[in-house]
């Protein structure tokens, strides 16, 4: 197939999407804060199809059943497994600390499960440099009556220390958007030194994805630009982990097969 041809066929889609597909709600907010948004995972995650004129909640269910959500809800799941483990084995008083939240609603989740008990509470800082995800995660955070977390406006990639320092450091779906590997391994090294001693560094990284070539060439980013991933073997992520002085690394991949978590100690 000539360039060309492959150029028309993605303008094609993106025409198709960009007009008919709007009748899906999920569509909808891809266009409205970006397909790679915080609004768009938090969206996916509750999995339920909305849509104008009939047609619309069809086209959301195909949507919302694509592979690439499947494996971000499957991906979700894992990593709320692996928190509730390191948050019991911990006991007592724990702090996490998400450098990139969005609206945070699977921290919210945890929150709500553990709350404060006689072994110990769990307080979370969600931080983002999307307002709008955070000022919608405060919202639901008030609804469900949640005092244990809160959110910051903050870089991930340039993140301040707290006080204390945090048990635990999650980074969710963000290193799936940077291209640049030193970028990643210089932010790996970064946040293990924000770690208490005896912290855990839990990240996901994309190790592969069967519509790549759709995603770059039809879904525009938060930026207004088409969405580029890039996919890395799980060895690499655990290279950048090992090369910032972390131990006792270890990944665990979703059902879906796209994602990885891995754990890093320091």
């Amino acid at each position: 197939m000539t360039n060309r041809l492959k150029n028309a066929q993605w303008a094609a889609m993106r025409l198709l999407l960009g007009s008919v597909g709007r009748l899906s709600e999920g569509v909808r907010i891809g266009y409205r804060h970006g397909f790679d948004s915080g609004q768009m995972l938090d969206y996916v995650y509750v999995d339920k199809a909305h849509g104008a004129l009939g047609v619309g909640r069809i086209i959301d269910r195909v949507y919302l059943n694509a592979v690439g959500w499947r494996a971000i809800r499957a991906r979700r799941e894992l990593l709320k497994d692996v928190l509730r483990k390191e948050i019991a084995e911990r006991g007592g008083d724990v702090f996490v600390l998400d450098v990139a939240s969005g609206p945070g609603r699977c921290l919210q989740d945890l929150v709500e499960e553990h709350g404060d008990g006689p072994d110990g509470s769990l307080r979370v800082e969600c931080r983002d440099l999307d307002r709008a995800g955070l000022a919608q995660g405060e919202e639901r955070a008030r609804e469900r009556g949640l005092e244990g977390i809160s959110y910051v406006h903050g870089n991930a990639l340039d993140p301040l220390p707290c006080n204390p320092a945090p048990d635990v450091i999650v980074v969710s779906g963000l290193y799936e958007l940077l291209l640049d590997d030193a970028v990643i391994a210089a932010s790996v090294q970064r946040l293990r030194g924000l770690l208490a001693p005896g912290g855990v560094l839990v990240y996901t990284t994309q190790t592969r994805h069967p519509q790549l070539a759709f995603i770059a060439n039809v879904l525009p980013n938060r930026d207004g630009t088409l969405w580029v991933m890039k996919c890395r073997p799980v060895e690499l992520a655990e290279e950048w982990a090992a090369a910032a002085g972390c131990t006792g690394i270890a990944s665990r991949r979703e059902a879906v097969g796209l994602f990885t978590v891995t754990t890093a100690r320091r």
